[in-house]
């Protein structure tokens, strides 16, 4: 992909998009995730071809108007499961999820109910009619401690006198915060690779992943189809914007990425913390303020003290500024001020 290709995906990607629907959009990741993220013995040999993705059959009836939420079909040997995924995106816990769940539970079994009717007319009225069974998941991507409570039975008012009448679905968490760098290395799969980067808080923290061991890459290298490859550096592409890293910079970054160039990865990789850039663009801004409040008190041949006493700031502060910008008289160009004094 040539850097025109490259820049123009990042300038499509905008920061609301949602980069865990890409991995859950890919068969490949999707399989990783249940196989080795989704705790239940049924799931552990899935592979991608098992998986079919009905979510646009319930798009229209998400009362959310959700487009993250994904459906999947798991056909197991002997069965078929319905597994809801639930993409779960804020940093703060979202309280009703349960009920939430249990909607789309009744969504799902709904429409397979129809489906059946169609197939069988009548069949949903005998005696030894089985739904199947849906799995529901949230896969929680916030910092904080999933606290809400995952059975929809703790959220009924009298539960615990009416038991077994109150509908009793809990749902299964995944919290990404809860893998430590190393178990994701690990599991040595390209699933990881993406955790490993949405797990990034701030660009800053680029500097512990060149402590993975180059065996890790050199699987990725040598395993990876080459479609997956651009869908995972689409997937980060998404995750990066997020941490106010300049375009060209995920640009190269996930340039490599195409190119199985795993070793370099890190290489260039430079750190653009975005609240330490608006700490600072913070304190610029106070500061060339200042400057020119100190620039017009001089205009009017003010004495350093003097300033300093109607400013209310410190007067070796003052001082240093009314050194720099007495050169400058008696146009005072404060742009050229500023820039010397930040220096």
């Amino acid at each position: 992909m040539g850097n025109e290709q490259k820049n123009a995906a990042v300038d499509n990607t905008k920061v609301r998009d949602n980069g865990a629907k890409l991995i859950f959009d890919d068969p490949v990741l999707c399989a990783e995730f249940l196989r080795g993220y989704v705790d239940i013995d049924l799931l552990k040999n899935v592979q991608p071809e098992d998986i079919e993705d009905i979510s646009e059959r319930f798009l229209p009836l998400w009362q959310e108007g959700r487009d993250s939420d994904s459906v999947k079909k798991i056909h197991l040997p002997d069965r078929e499961l319905y597994l809801v995924a639930i993409v779960e995106h804020q940093s703060k816990v979202y309280y009703d999820m349960a009920f939430k769940l249990l909607r789309y539970v009744v969504l799902v079994l709904t429409d397979y109910e129809n489906e059946q009717e169609k197939l069988h007319k009548g069949i949903t009225k005998t005696k030894g009619f089985k739904y199947p069974p849906v799995l529901p998941i949230v896969y929680y991507e916030g910092t904080s401690r999933w606290t809400a409570v995952k059975s929809f039975h703790e959220r009924v008012h009298l539960s615990d006198v009416l038991g077994k009448y109150i509908p009793d679905l809990e749902y299964l968490v995944v919290p990404l915060a809860s893998y430590s760098n190393q178990e994701l290395i690990d599991k040595n799969d390209e699933l990881s690779l993406v955790m490993l980067i949405n797990k990034l808080r701030n660009s800053a923290e680029f500097a512990k992943l060149k402590e993975i061991p180059p065996e890790y890459f050199e699987n990725l290298s040598e395993n990876t189809p080459e479609y997956l490859l651009r869908v995972i550096s689409k997937i980060i592409t998404v995750f990066l914007a997020k941490l106010n890293i300049p375009k060209k910079e995920i640009g190269e970054f996930t340039g490599k990425i195409e190119r199985r160039e795993f070793a370099m990865l890190f290489d260039s990789f430079e750190a653009y913390d975005v609240q330490e850039t608006r700490r600072v663009s913070k304190v610029e801004g106070a500061k060339a303020h200042l400057i020119k409040q100190v620039c017009k008190k001089m205009e009017k041949k003010m004495a350093v003290e003097k300033i300093a006493e109607q400013l209310e700031e410190d007067v070796d502060e003052v001082q240093r500024i009314y050194d720099i910008a007495i050169r400058y008289a008696p146009d005072y160009d404060v742009n050229k001020i500023t820039e010397e004094v930040l220096k």
